[in-house]
């Protein structure tokens, strides 16, 4: 089993026992704020499940009816996430509301609420650095979103333990107030990780800094290469696909202008590891213009 798949299988792991805890402690206290992050652990226990599916999916290599390979599954799984999320927060939007204006709860200060939000947010941590290494590590966008999830799930616990402390006090509706900042915290989440989901499923052109260091590249290349166009970018799973024309002197033999494509073609593959870099020889022509 590789780095991705280990990482992704204990989170799942680690979801399914905190849920759990969480479950039973809310339950037994009445705590809008820790049946809140129960709901929330239950979707990240999903999320978990589908980031597993989606990093044992997305390794597989390009095939005949997928020749740019499985790495959407990804962003499919990161997107079902966020929308299961979002439902959670309408849910935790909805019963905090009713709690704080139109019906009275009881909730119970128990020690257990304490311990297992405190145990709950060392795993989180835990969980979310974790995480992060190996995101960054693969570049892979199910295990950045299973990360946010984590880290989202400190933040909302830590509020949840501030309004357990008043109501230690007998001050109860903070726990529904803390239960609203729950779902402020989760859709902010949801707000990054669906915008940079749906900008991968729409092919939208990678990063404005990546692409200026491209068109930099490309405009210092020295004769024979006499400028580029039509540079095209967009990023599949953890590959980024480049393509562009790239405009030689006319009177250059075919080897040896696909020789010096190829080596342009390396030199960006080592700025951009693992990249798919396509180049598209043309012959120079004095009224075309750089894009």
């Amino acid at each position: 089993m590789n780095e991705k798949r280990k990482v992704a299988l204990s989170s799942v792991v680690a979801a399914v026992f905190i849920t759990g805890l969480k479950l039973v402690v809310g339950i037994q206290t009445n705590s809008l704020g820790i049946l809140s992050e129960a709901a929330h652990s239950a979707l990240d226990f999903l999320a978990a499940a589908m980031t597993y599916f989606a990093v044992t999916v997305s390794d597989r290599p390009a095939d005949k009816k997928h020749p740019y390979g499985h790495g959407k599954v990804e962003s499919v799984s990161a997107l079902f996430e966020t929308l299961l999320l979002v439902v959670t927060c309408a849910w935790i939007i909805w019963e905090a509301i009713q709690r704080i204006f139109y019906k009275s709860s009881d909730v119970d200060s128990s020690i257990w609420g304490f311990v297992v939000i405190i145990f709950t947010i060392l795993v989180d941590i835990s969980r979310s650095i974790a995480l992060s290494r190996a995101a960054k590590k693969h570049h892979s966008e199910a295990l950045e979103a299973d990360a946010l999830h984590f880290s989202s799930d400190v933040a909302s616990s830590i509020v949840v333990l501030i309004g357990l402390i008043f109501v230690a006090f007998n001050i109860d509706w903070v726990d529904s107030v803390a239960a609203l900042v729950v779902a402020v915290i989760v859709l902010s989440v949801c707000y990054r990780l669906g915008k940079r989901t749906i900008d991968t499923l729409l092919d939208t052109s990678l990063p404005e800094d990546e692409e200026e260091w491209l068109d930099k590249y490309l405009k210092s290349l020295p004769n024979p290469v006499n400028g580029y166009h039509g540079l095209r970018t967009r990023r599949v799973g953890v590959t980024r696909y480049i393509e562009f024309h790239l405009e030689v002197d006319p009177l250059l033999s075919v080897e040896v202008a696909h020789t010096r494509g190829d080596e342009i073609s390396s030199e960006i593959m080592q700025h951009f590891p693992g990249a798919n870099v396509i180049v598209h020889l043309d012959p120079y022509d004095d009224s075309a213009s750089n894009i």
